[in-house]
């Protein structure tokens, strides 16, 4: 196992079962109101440069549940000091740091100048511990092997579809991006996903094609934070991807409906389907403790 979780693409398909196995058990232990106190003592640094409920919460509670504690920084990396100086100092006093940022290239920083576990809670290019829920939901609904499964992600290539394309090329899934011309992800990293990928991995702009035979389909919002001023264009040329009932029907009957969260009704998705049978999006947000705590149990011991 790796010492830090930057990247899924930093881990072997093993490593990401392993991770989710051990989320399952924590879960279990939770559920029994059982003490795994597996990180006493411990304290985790929290680094907040965007605003969080899940994220934030999460990570908190669990750093709690596992006996240890965390203590929150709501900062801007490399603008009072150094990003260098900053991971220095820390693992001075802390057992592991979290960060939550916009620019990918501090949170590789981190990990390069501090000699204690950095945990990617997510940046602008990757969102590895939200995939991790994902994944553990995925497996809760349909069974832990996932190889046959087709996940069509409807909307902008972003940070969660890059994460789900690297666990894609880890562990064997069958990936779709359906989004509107100029909204593709990184291709190169699509393209270095694809080379390792068991399943196949697809950018289309094409809704029929992209949603046929889907098990799930998943969706965020059209601008993420730091995309505000693009909010009011990007609605207009998203509008056709809004995940609606009659979007939903293109899919498999009974297709799981999978956000991660804020969604905003109305726009990416509707009420009727967020709030329907098929949506599992809060075993998603419940998932994010049980997974992250078995990152930070992982890394951290």
């Amino acid at each position: 196992m790796v010492n830090d979780l930057i990247s899924l693409a930093d881990l072997t398909g093993d490593e990401i079962l392993e991770l989710l196995q051990f989320a399952d058990e924590l879960k279990a232990l939770q559920k029994a109101r059982t003490p795994h106190r597996l990180l006493e003592g411990k304290t985790l640094a929290m680094i907040f440069e965007k605003p969080s409920l899940r994220t934030r919460l999460t990570f908190q509670t669990g750093m709690f549940q596992l006996g240890g504690s965390s203590v929150l920084m709501d900062m801007r990396l490399g603008e009072r000091e150094s990003v260098p100086d900053v991971a220095r100092n820390l693992d001075r006093w802390v057992d592991g740091i979290m960060a939550r940022t916009f620019s990918h290239d501090h949170i590789v920083e981190l990990a390069e100048y501090a000699s204690v576990p950095v945990i990617n809670a997510l940046t602008d290019l990757l969102h590895p511990c939200q995939i991790l829920a994902d994944a553990q939901t995925l497996r809760e609904h349909r069974g832990k092997d996932l190889s046959s499964l087709k996940l069509a992600f409807v909307g902008d290539g972003n940070n969660v579809f890059h994460s789900w394309a690297n666990f894609a090329s880890r562990v064997p899934l069958n990936l779709t991006l359906v989004c509107p011309k100029g909204y593709e992800p990184d291709m190169n990293l699509v393209s270095r996903a694809q080379q390792s990928a068991k399943g196949e991995i697809v950018v289309t702009h094409d809704i029929d094609a992209g949603l046929k035979d889907s098990d799930v389909v998943y969706t965020d919002v059209w601008a993420s934070m730091g995309q505000e001023d693009e909010a009011l264009a990007r609605e207009k040329v998203f509008a056709p991807y809004q995940v609606n009932a009659a979007l939903m029907a293109k899919a498999k009957p009974g297709a799981l409906f999978m956000h991660c969260l804020p969604a905003h009704r109305g726009s990416e998705v509707t009420s009727e389907v967020i709030d329907g049978p098929g949506s599992v999006v809060f075993d998603e947000a419940e998932n994010r403790l049980h997974a992250q705590k078995a990152v930070l149990a992982t890394l951290m011991r």
